[in-house]
């Protein structure tokens, strides 16, 4: 079957996953952004995904057959993490892996660097709106970078009544 026609599967990615996650997010930032620096080796990485995304995030997989694609590590209101390898972006991916955390959470943050247009695009289109820009001092890359906010809207109660005066 055709990958492109395929929906993927959602899974909960365990240790096991880390290295296959670190490298989706290699490859998707530095297709994206290639002169961005380089300040961790694979190993670090993917180190960090297992001792710090893993025990302190969901995180979830996008599978197309045996093959990761696409990954998301969120938790606290937070998206730590959302790469989908840059042949599958476009698909709807990323917005699958978005909804899931959107589900579990009324308001999120996130943080992106502001020369990522796709990304910024991306989550302008899921209903973020940019917070704050910095010079990028606090960051390890030193790129400057931008915080992306996003709240549930309350929902509306059709049968409520007016109060007597």
């Amino acid at each position: 079957m055709d990958d492109a026609l395929a929906k993927p599967e959602i899974v909960t990615l365990t240790a096991d996953h880390m290295q296959a996650a670190a490298d989706i997010r290699r490859v998707a930032l530095w297709q994206r952004l290639p002169r961005l620096p380089n300040v961790h080796t694979p190993e670090e990485e993917e180190q960090y995904w297992r001792m710090h995304l893993l025990p302190n995030c969901s995180i979830l997989g996008a599978a197309m057959g045996n093959r990761l694609v696409g990954v998301i590590a969120y938790g606290d209101n937070w998206i730590e993490q959302l790469y989908v390898l840059p042949d599958f972006q476009g698909k709807g991916i990323g917005s699958l892996l978005l909804g899931c955390a959107k589900e579990e959470m009324d308001e999120i943050r996130l943080w992106t660097f502001q020369r990522n247009a796709g990304a910024r695009a991306f989550y302008e289109r899921h209903g973020f709106a940019a917070e704050e820009e910095t010079d990028g001092a606090d960051n390890e890359e030193r790129e400057p970078d931008v915080l992306y906010h996003w709240r549930r809207l309350p929902k509306l109660t059709p049968d409520l009544q007016p109060l007597d005066g």
